[in-house]
């Protein structure tokens, strides 16, 4: 299947973790999985889950104020429990929470993703083998899987079905642009029926896109926390928390700053990929206060910016800037990103290119260039004079650089 363009095209995603753990403000799943809270209490949260200020039209409004073009909704985490009525299992919160989600994203002309975990560690059937290839030594954890003696196979062939029940029902229902998936790791690729679940789901929404943790039908990679510092080829994203947990937990204040979020931001696009940022709605449906200002300060400098975000892909390689950079669709304009106040020349390295010229983003003031040294095949290098400090954006700066024709890099060492 061709990647979606609209993907590559989007820069910024937003990551919903919302459930019933925000009730109590507890790990998503993993405090019962590892035994922190008993499972019991973690699933009592589920009477208490109200949603009661659930306003969808608002979470769009934000996102598409904060620069995203598309979003991520937890329909269902490894816990089991499903935003939606379904059908299929007795876990869900008794109401259809996401169908205002999607036709409030649509409205603002937004992407509609949906996470579903592989794995539910609630679902009677669902412990009844495990991953080949596990050693027996391992602990068996009594949510995820059985000591070899007990498998059931028949037991996994209701759970498969359980699964494809749900699954029938959000891509039907719904329509999702993305699935994202997760949870992987507890079975193998030919134990998820990888191949005929994407069969299924394609069916039903031809131009759907996958996620890496689909196995061998991903359609872009999946970075989680950790920005990789060299970027995956081809479509790749990076999700990230605001602060540091997942889904809402009123004591995580360490909130990561407008500028981080910039810097991020910057970085992940200028290697060719998207940011899914994720933000962690209260119970009742409320994003904090702290997360949206961020997301309004993030749109902002996006908006002041789009020129260098949207329509452009990733910028140079390494070594030849001191930050991250974008280049237009066309390969003619090079964007530079600043994050300090230059106290001196920006240099460019190995550009073959000719410039036209250099202009500050916003406000368009030109500055002057010059390009010294070279030898033989080898460029010289570009020197560009620094913005005044009217010119220099709060968190980022951006210089335009206009290409006589495409961009040309020199990337060998110089004459020995």
């Amino acid at each position: 299947m061709a990647m979606q363009p609209w993907f590559e095209d989007a820069k910024l995603g937003i990551f919903i973790h919302w459930g019933v753990y925000a009730v109590d403000g507890v790990q998503e799943s993993w405090s019962f999985y590892d035994d922190i809270v008993p499972y019991d209490r973690y699933m009592s949260q589920l009477d208490r889950f109200t949603a009661s200020r659930y306003d969808p039209r608002d979470w769009a409004k934000l996102f598409a104020r904060a620069g995203a073009r598309y979003a991520v909704l937890t329909s269902r985490h490894h816990d089991g429990v499903a935003l939606w009525d379904t059908a299929h299992g007795d876990l869900n919160v008794g109401r259809d929470l996401i169908a205002g989600y999607a036709e409030a994203l649509r409205e603002q002309g937004l992407k509609v993703g949906l996470y579903y975990s592989h794995s539910d560690w609630s679902h009677p059937d669902y412990a009844s083998t495990r991953k080949p290839g596990r050693p027996p030594e391992l602990e068996d954890n009594r949510y995820s899987e059985v000591a070899a003696e007990d498998e059931d196979l028949e037991a996994w062939e209701r759970f498969l079905a359980y699964r494809d029940g749900q699954i029938r029902e959000l891509t039907s229902r719904y329509k999702p642009d993305l699935m994202w998936f997760d949870g992987e790791w507890d079975r193998s690729e030919e134990q998820w029926r990888i191949p005929e679940l994407a069969a299924m789901i394609r069916s039903e929404v031809p131009d759907v896109v996958f996620n890496a943790r689909m196995l061998s039908e991903g359609d872009y990679a999946t970075p989680e926390q950790g920005a990789p510092v060299l970027p995956p080829e081809g479509p790749w994203e990076l999700c990230l928390t605001i602060n540091d947990s997942w889904g809402h937990q009123r004591h995580d204040h360490n909130h990561k700053s407008v500028d981080q979020l910039i810097r991020y931001f910057t970085e992940t696009i200028g290697g060719g990929g998207n940011l899914l940022l994720s933000v962690g709605p209260r119970e009742d449906g409320t994003i904090p206060a702290e997360q949206a200002e961020r997301l309004h300060g993030l749109g902002d400098w996006i908006a002041r910016h789009a020129e260098a975000v949207y329509g452009t892909v990733r910028g140079l390689p390494p070594g030849h800037h001191y930050g991250p950079s974008t280049l237009s669709k066309d390969r003619r304009t090079l964007y530079l990103v600043l994050f300090d106040a230059p106290r001196a020349e920006i240099n460019v390295r190995g550009l073959l290119s000719k410039v036209r010229g250099v202009s500050v983003l916003g406000s368009g003031t030109e500055l002057d260039h010059r390009v010294t040294g070279g030898l033989h095949e080898t460029p010289g290098i570009l020197w560009i004079d620094p913005p005044a400090a009217p010119d220099l954006d709060p968190h980022a700066t951006v210089l335009a650089v206009e290409l006589e024709g495409e961009l040309e890099l020199y990337r060998g060492a110089g004459r020995f």
